[in-house]
């Protein structure tokens, strides 16, 4: 937290059925101070419609709300949270929960998943991966945005997108049922 430009806490409407929810803020959502705004977002924000689903009715977050990052040259790279900076924050992703109550939560990336529901969490490779918790009636666990941005070639790529797509459409799905 103490190299992070500020908090970067989430955003949507207070009556979002659907949460989206990553691991930390990047760069650009540091910068910003708005959650997925940076390349990962860009993706986010392309699968969202191909899933038939406007970010503007989706509430979005990260279970950690600042940057953490070592610096390389000019750049500011990502390093992933420790457990002791997750339960720091822990309090303010549980306040967002109590507040939303959001009928389905997509978990997306190991991190976020192990952060929200406690445990460790294999993400896989077959979409869908719908688990119980406490959190919501509707828990999906999916890969992060960015891990379609890491592909090591254009065919993983788009298999991740495609995955990630079906995924969402999958919570939009559930979110109807449930109103």
């Amino acid at each position: 937290w103490a190299r992070a430009t500020q908090t970067v806490f989430g955003e949507g409407p207070p009556g979002a059925r659907l949460m989206l929810v990553g691991e930390q803020p990047g760069d650009r959502e540091d910068l910003a101070g708005e959650p997925f705004v940076g390349p990962a977002g860009a993706i986010l924000e392309r699968a969202l419609k191909e899933a038939g689903l406007d970010r503007s009715r989706v509430y979005v977050t990260n279970v950690v709300k600042h940057f953490k990052w070592r610096a390389s040259g000019k750049r500011r790279l990502h390093e992933r949270p420790n457990a002791e900076e997750i339960r720091a924050c822990l309090p303010w992703f549980e306040a967002e929960l109590r507040v939303l109550r959001p009928s389905v939560v997509v978990l997306m990336g190991a991190t976020a998943a192990q952060s929200a529901l406690g445990r460790a969490v294999r993400i896989g490779d077959e979409p869908g991966l719908v688990v119980t918790s406490p959190i919501a009636p509707h828990v999906i666990v999916t890969l992060h945005p960015s891990a379609v941005l890491r592909s090591p070639d254009p065919a993983s790529r788009e298999a991740r997108f495609a995955r990630l797509v079906a995924d969402l459409g999958l919570a939009t799905s559930h979110a109807r049922r449930s109103l």
